[in-house]
């Protein structure tokens, strides 16, 4: 067995516990907030309006009941878990950070990210995954799976305005400090933003893979298969009725952001409809409630909808051609539309792959398939660095 990767003295190990004052006071809160009164349009089993008052009410009842936080906290503690303090312009920015190291001299270091309402949570299925196929000594890559800037456990400036390609910037020298001087990025939703600046602007980023881009329709004169007209299809759907909480967040974010915060219930609404909506079957209560306690005892939901000012708050514009290796795969029932087509404009594509069943949290919902399509498109980006 070779030498043991050297982990850097600033890579500080991590242990999640939530302090049982805070576990007491969130149950409190729970047990005393308000289910609204019942109306015609929260009994609409479609949920063409939003979450139905059945569903909240019966998730309070399980999550209070049946939900147990301290076994979440030991399957999160089961992962190598690290904070790291990066010196920044801003000043110092704590960065927390699950990773799998390798042994081997000749691991590929891969980043993946992720975006909201998500987190590093995202991504254990796909460590999981990776740590019963590999022993860390013959594992051919080094996984890194930290928490953006803003999001649970990583910090990030209260002082100034806070943006994507400051996220960026932390998250090329995180992979710098931690010995790396090529890696791959991989991100969906604001994780897939900061991928491609990561791509456009940073040395250091051999290749980029995504799993969403910009929301661009199709031409006329696009051919599109059936798997992209499903795809074109569930976008739209969302521009006409699913991204009025985006325009919140892009234009008001102190206001929800604050709202949100004063209650496990409300946040429970606002961000419980996103996985409902935005993925291919139903995740299970204990899926959504993890990402939701997690964003309430980190206080997650004021610090981590800053960029969507720029996405949807900003001026109108694409972001720049990626000329390094460019991998997408599309999960149709994901809510940006991501043609082969849409693909080729927007980088060097050297993988494309579609998928007939997935979405939006695509590391959740389908681990192997994702995980598959990067390791394929490490192998073809990887040697063109």
């Amino acid at each position: 067995m070779g030498p043991k990767y050297p982990i850097p003295p600033s890579a500080v190990p991590f242990t999640l516990s939530i302090p049982d004052n805070d576990l007491l006071e969130f149950k409190q809160l729970l047990q005393l907030s308000k289910i609204g009164v019942q109306t015609w349009e929260n009994q609409q089993e479609d949920r063409r309006f939003g979450v139905t008052r059945k569903w909240l009410s019966e998730t309070k009842e399980y999550w209070l009941t049946n939900y147990d936080w301290r076994a979440r906290e030991k399957y999160i503690n089961s992962f190598p878990n690290f904070k790291m303090s990066i010196q920044d312009d801003v000043g110092d920015v704590s960065v927390h950070f699950v990773a799998l190291f390798s042994e081997k001299k000749d691991a590929i270091p891969i980043l993946f990210m992720h975006g909201w309402p998500g987190s590093f949570l995202e991504f254990l299925p796909i460590c999981e995954l990776l740590k019963e196929k590999y022993p860390s000594a013959d594992s051919p890559y080094h996984v890194i799976v930290p928490s953006l800037p803003g999001y649970t456990f990583s910090g990030g400036s209260v002082d100034k305005d806070w943006t994507i390609p400051d996220v960026s910037r932390i998250m090329d020298q995180l992979m710098r400090n931690l010995g790396f001087e090529k890696y791959i990025a991989q991100g969906g939703d604001v994780g897939s933003f900061v991928a491609h600046e990561l791509a456009v602007k940073y040395d250091g980023c051999a290749g980029v893979h995504l799993n969403m881009m910009r929301v661009v329709p199709p031409s006329e004169d696009d051919v599109l298969n059936d798997i992209e007209k499903l795809a074109v299809s569930n976008a739209q759907q969302w521009l006409k009725q699913g991204m009025a909480y985006a325009l919140e967040h892009g234009s008001r974010p102190s206001t929800i952001g604050l709202v949100l915060s004063s209650s496990p219930l409300a946040l429970l609404a606002w961000i419980g409809e996103k996985f409902l909506e935005w993925t291919d079957e139903d995740p299970s209560l204990e899926t959504i409630l993890d990402g939701v306690t997690l964003y309430w005892f980190t206080s997650s939901m004021p610090r981590s909808i800053y960029p969507y000012r720029e996405l949807f708050g900003g001026p109108p514009g694409g972001p720049p051609y990626i000329e390094k290796p460019f991998g997408f795969s599309l999960f149709p029932y994901d809510v940006a539309m991501g043609t082969r087509k849409n693909a080729e404009k927007n980088g060097n594509l050297v993988f494309y792959r579609q998928h007939e069943r997935g979405g939006h949290f695509a590391a959740l919902e389908k681990p192997k398939e994702l995980w598959q399509d990067v390791e394929d498109f490490v192998k073809i980006a990887w040697e063109k660095k």
